[in-house]
């Protein structure tokens, strides 16, 4: 019987940093850095990408393109994309330990996923050099993945499903029918579909969401649903089989994908 094996997580706005925000200020703040001015919506937007591509994504925009013509008599190239990168490194290292937290309930839901039997693997937009930092910080804070993944030296990250095969690989996992991907971003859910796997998105502490955990403990009732309901739309058209508000409901979410994977071979 097919079952699964193995959940893939993100990491920043799924499994530490609630509200996915150690890279949002930096992309604004290197775009500053030449008189450009991103919006935190903007910086969201390609989020889940690696971070290169990001930038080329914040470029591509169409009113950040014209900024850049109008500032500068010219559009963007790929020496710009390359110092926007570098000055983004930059920031980002100064902050990143900062971000390392792990969101409410996840700690717990992975002890519970490793129980039944399943493997902990992730992906994440960040670099191998990045991950460095966040690996061993958030495992000071009690947070163990099995598996880390970045793009580095595979043909590309996000939304394409290389990341998740090496895992599969490195994690002997022998069928796409037995992996959820589990994410906080429209390129996590498009990750988990171009794999042909399972693919879920999280809407509380996500990057979709963009807010802090105050942030939405303090939203009226009538607009946090609002906009958690925006949120799931987004996620649904981008492709995802399911999505859950929150990592408690994955236990028992992946026993109904067991229970219907059963079913359907009979």
């Amino acid at each position: 019987m097919k079952k699964i094996e193995c959940v893939i997580m993100d990491w920043a706005g799924t499994a530490i940093d609630y509200g996915c925000f150690a890279p949002v200020s930096v992309f604004i703040e290197s775009f500053r850095a030449i008189g450009i001015e991103v919006t935190p919506e903007e910086a969201r937007r390609p989020m889940g990408l690696t971070k290169i591509d990001h930038i080329r994504a914040l470029f591509d925009m169409e009113r950040i393109g014209e900024a850049f013509r109008q500032k500068y008599g010219r559009v963007y190239g790929e020496e710009d994309v390359k110092g926007r990168y570098a000055e983004f490194q930059r920031l980002l290292f100064a902050t990143l330990r900062e971000y390392t937290a792990p969101i409410s309930d996840v700690i717990e839901t992975i002890d519970v996923l490793r129980k039944m039997g399943i493997k902990i693997g992730s992906t994440t937009g960040y670099t191998r050099e990045m991950m460095d930092v966040v690996v061993p910080a958030a495992a000071e804070k009690g947070y163990r993945t099995d598996n880390c993944v970045t793009s580095d030296g595979l043909p590309a990250g996000r939304p394409y499903p290389y990341m998740i095969y090496k895992n599969m690989c490195d994690l002997a996992v022998p069928s796409r029918l037995s992996v959820v991907k589990y994410g906080d971003t429209i390129s996590d859910i498009k990750e988990g579909v171009n794999a042909g796997v399972w693919s879920v998105g999280v809407i509380l502490g996500s990057n979709e969401m963009g807010l802090t955990e105050d942030e939405v403990k303090q939203l009226p009732e009538a607009e946090l649903k609002k906009r958690m309901a925006a949120v799931r739309n987004r996620m649904y058209a981008a492709g995802a089989h399911y999505v859950v508000d929150s990592i408690c409901e994955l236990p028992a979410l992946i026993e109904s994908i067991n229970a219907r994977m059963e079913n359907e071979m009979k």
